[in-house]
């Protein structure tokens, strides 16, 4: 039988209708005869560069209010869509006077400060190197744009680690580096640190490193806290491949990294003992006592009935618990277990339909699991075009409400039908995921003869616990493709 070598790339414009129509605009799809590998431009560093490219792109677009929109006007940040959280923290949270985060109280009506250690730590770097003189509207530039730098950073990290967890598919890295989305909210906070972590974490366990993986994700984690929430897939896919030693290392690892960043700040002494210091604990209470916010499915009941949602905590909570449990039955029942991509952005995905608030820039921790769960560009270019449409409905409504009696910009009822689409946008995505689960014949990455690239330890490990009919029955293999090898299911590794 005739079948590609199991270590060929494979070409996104062969595969992917979208993507060939795309490349015509450099030269059309890649040839049979195309020397792969001949040139030092590879493809990871191509998707390199692109990345830094779109994120210098994004930068630009915040221009109009680099140069007055951040400090002039009420709304003009909002109408030029280009507002962004860092300039006006660095005075706003203590950093232009030299404050020390989660130790000394801050002026105002919020004591400490409301992010995770790492993250705060990566604010305060930033401001060492952000001069201590001069007027304060040339420091707050100052201070973005080296945030900028150290955030540039991390989207390059975030771009090479997905080219390579998939080691024959390093183009899909694409999908991050030309996501509009991504490059207009790169620089609208502090999350791509927590992003690049992620993506790290993924990548070490895509290498068969649970140790390194688990500390990369504790450390992901004490920068933002929906990291975490990978442990919980890893949970039922080690359990389905009786990976246990594998996952106790990984929880090992996240435990103990997340104690090494947090322990220093988290715990207080005095002459009344050890306790829980409160400037490291805002963040926790701050995310609990928060009410709901712009972007929830919580807000959008809320503007529609008139009910203020008292108890949206509860009722968040427990959509996420049954979620989670419906996905676990979902992982033990498929047919074929569901790759590690695959359930890490199903269950972000679901935290965020759940959540209280959905901030802009809360799509950078679906877009690298996106490229890994769904490397197909039209379904990725569907949700993408409804978060882009959200990111500009929010700031219109901001201009809106913040206009006075003007009222120029998006009333209520149309930033309602933004976050339906930024919510039917994300249900889309998620449904073409659990289809590729329950049919992994419909599967793009299986189907071009992979297992679970991104799984590790789990790629083409036999299953030990199985729930349904998918215990009885044989492994259901992708369709020969192609002449694209059939995936050997259930094969012990040598």
């Amino acid at each position: 039988m005739t079948s590609l070598r199991q270590d060929e790339p494979v070409r996104p414009t062969r595969r992917d209708e979208v993507a060939a129509a795309g490349s015509e605009l450099i030269g059309g799809p890649i040839g049979r005869r195309a020397l792969l590998g001949a040139h030092w431009l590879t493809p990871v560093r191509i998707v390199a560069l692109v990345a830094l490219g779109m994120f210098a792109l994004g930068m630009v677009q915040k221009l109009p209010c680099y140069n007055g929109g951040w400090f002039f006007g009420a709304t003009s940040q909002y109408v030029h869509a280009c507002y962004s959280d860092i300039p006006h923290l660095y005075s706003g949270r203590g950093f232009a006077d030299g404050l020390i985060p989660y130790f000394d109280r801050l002026p105002g009506d919020m004591q400490y400060l409301e992010y995770p250690v790492l993250t705060g730590l990566f604010m305060e770097v930033a401001s060492w190197m952000t001069p201590h003189s001069g007027a304060i509207q040339d420091r707050e530039q100052i201070y973005w744009l080296v945030n900028a730098g150290m955030l540039m950073a991390c989207a390059a990290v975030i771009a090479v680690c997905v080219a390579r967890t998939h080691r024959r598919r390093p183009w899909d890295g694409l999908l991050v580096a030309l996501a509009p989305a991504f490059a207009l909210t790169a620089t609208i906070n502090w999350d791509l640190l927590a992003v690049a972590l992620t993506a790290a974490g993924m990548l070490m366990w895509s290498r068969s490193r649970p140790l390194a993986a688990g500390v990369l994700i504790g450390l992901a984690t004490a920068a933002k806290l929906y990291p975490v929430l990978l442990l919980g897939p890893l949970l039922v896919l080690c359990w389905r491949a009786g990976a246990w030693r594998a996952y106790g290392r990984a929880v090992l690892g996240a435990v103990v990294s997340w104690l090494v960043v947090n322990l220093p700040v988290m715990i207080a002494h005095d002459a009344s003992g050890f306790h829980i210091r409160e400037g490291w604990a805002k963040f926790y209470t701050f995310s609990q006592e928060r009410p709901i916010d712009f972007g929830s499915v919580w807000l959008l009941i809320s503007q529609r009935t008139g009910n203020p949602l008292e108890d949206a905590n509860l009722y968040a909570t427990l959509l996420m618990l049954l979620g989670c449990a419906a996905l676990a039955l979902l992982a033990l029942y498929a047919p074929r277990r569901p790759r590690f991509a695959q359930l890490a952005f199903l269950v972000v995905a679901l935290f965020i339909l759940t959540n209280k608030v959905y901030s802009p820039q809360y799509v950078l921790w679906l877009i690298p699991l996106a490229a890994l769960a769904r490397p197909r560009w039209r379904d990725f270019l569907i949700w993408q075009a409804c978060e882009v449409m959200y990111f500009l409905g929010i700031w219109m409504y901001l201009a809106y409400t913040g206009n006075g009696d003007k009222h120029q910009g998006l009333p209520p009822e149309g930033y309602q039908l933004a976050i339906a689409l930024h919510l039917l946008g994300t249900l889309y995505l998620c449904a073409v995921v659990v289809r590729d689960i329950l049919l992994p014949e419909r599967d793009p990455v299986r189907r071009d003869g992979d297992d679970d690239p991104s799984g590790g330890v789990l790629d083409r490990r036999p299953d030990v616990f199985v729930l349904g009919r998918a215990h009885h029955a044989p492994p259901r293999h992708a369709v020969h493709f192609e002449g694209a090898p059939r995936v050997r299911w259930g094969v012990a590794r040598d």
